[in-house]
């Protein structure tokens, strides 16, 4: 193994834009080849794995038994009641798992329960009620189950404090957006409804207590935000349809504004060379790049660079990898633009027909992408779209793929996987 070893500590890895600084991982693999270990994780889950030094951390959502009498919270718009066809669950009780497993064994050290009982909001049938990736900062791990609450562990699994951010509903379309932290909080995004109630909070690290909150007027959204490290300053970027807030992640306070990007936002934003990238495409199709460094309302001024309206994703977020961003649908239709300008490099299709929702990993030149089959397709990095290796696991994928130490992880409808090259141990 070559290159420089991290740990992916939260959604996307160490700066949440899903990029690897590792070199010799492995290209190839099957059920039966360079599998280096697979366990089974009981239960549901969305949210990815997370790995630091020898620990992985992973979240799993199972469904117990109909509870009499329970129902979701009711969603009223416009004076209407309203139930979206696909909305399920609420009426089930459900044990939130927290598991911790040893990177070079697959063996479970411990599983913690942390939560047990109803939930508050129904979930999209293709939801789970455990798709925030959990977050680390070597120390502690902190999990977020959104209305079900947010909570701390220390590596021996010992609950080190455990808080509410009060209830958060979103359409009965279930939870996803991930924690993060900087410095000595913990920051959750919290885009509800039609943006009653919304807010966006930060915790303190060893306490679980509130430091700051700032109401939003945002609908409900599942993207993470983003913290972005400028010479000049740290920003905290929060994609919404009305508008993309730039935030003092210290503090909360506004820093600038432009416009949203006009549908619900599922992708998280990327970033890099001082430009923020966001997305959406649940309704309208919309990516935006914006310079950061800026104060007020940047509406129509130098700041933004360009906007696209076209291939934009539903579920999976877009990669910046080199001086390219590329935009990958559900349906597998892939847009290399140039990240500096917004021209379109090339349009290509997979070739298989398939749905995605993880998104999109890189590393050694090349972009990973998993479809929700668990086919993985491995694209050459650049101008020219170039498959060289597409690899099946014949388990359904809907997690975002995590790489630490020479090793790809993989969470699959009921296992995780360890990718490596070699035997299996």
């Amino acid at each position: 193994m070559r290159g420089q070893v991290s740990n992916w500590p939260q959604w996307r890895g160490p700066a949440s834009g899903g990029i690897s600084t590792e070199l010799g991982l492995p290209s190839e693999w099957s059920d039966t080849k360079n599998i280096r270990w697979k366990a089974a994780i009981p239960g549901r889950g969305h949210s990815s794995p997370i790995v630091w030094n020898d620990r992985i951390f992973l979240t799993s959502s199972i469904e117990g038994p109909v509870v009499p009498g329970a129902e979701a919270v009711r969603h009223i718009h416009k004076g209407q009641e309203y139930l979206h066809p696909d909305s399920v669950g609420a009426d089930h009780s459900y044990t939130m798992k927290l598991f911790c497993l040893d990177v070079g064994t697959g063996r479970v050290l411990w599983e913690k329960t942390v939560y047990e009982g109803r939930v508050y909001d129904n979930r999209h049938r293709k939801n789970t009620y455990a798709s925030a990736t959990p977050a680390t900062d070597g120390k502690y791990v902190y999990v977020s189950f959104e209305a079900e609450g947010l909570y701390c562990y220390d590596f021996n699994g010992k609950l080190v404090w455990k808080t509410s951010l009060g209830r958060i509903a979103k359409g009965g379309m279930g939870p996803g957006t991930s924690p993060v932290l900087y410095e000595n909080l913990v920051i959750l995004q919290c885009d509800q409804e039609y943006g009653e109630g919304s807010f966006i909070a930060a915790v303190d690290k060893k306490t679980g207590k509130e430091v700051w909150r700032v109401q939003r007027i945002h609908r409900r959204s599942w993207a993470t935000p983003l913290l972005v490290r400028t010479p000049k300053r740290t920003e905290l970027i929060a994609s919404g349809a009305e508008s993309v807030i730039s935030y003092d992640p210290a503090t909360g306070k506004e820093l600038w504004r432009a416009p949203g990007v006009v549908s619900n936002p599922i992708p998280s934003p990327v970033a890099g060379n001082d430009v923020v990238f966001v997305s959406a495409g649940s309704q309208a199709k919309c990516a935006l790049a914006i310079r950061l460094g800026g104060a007020g309302d940047l509406t129509n001024t130098a700041n933004i660079i360009w906007r696209y309206d076209k291939g934009t994703a539903y579920v999976p977020s877009p990669i910046l990898y080199g001086d390219y961003l590329y935009l990958l649908t559900d349906a597998g239709a892939l847009t290399c633009l140039e990240a500096i300008s917004g021209k379109v490099i090339y349009q290509a299709r997979l070739p298989i027909a398939a749905k995605f929702t993880a998104s999109p990993v890189a590393f050694d030149g090349r972009i990973l992408i998993v479809s929700e089959d668990g086919d993985s397709f491995l694209m050459r990095a650049g101008p020219v779209p170039d498959v060289l290796n597409a690899n099946s696991l014949n388990e359904p994928v809907y997690a975002s793929p995590a790489i630490s130490a020479g090793k790809i992880f993989l969470r699959g409808e009921s296992s995780l996987y360890c990718i490596a090259n070699g035997p299996a141990k």
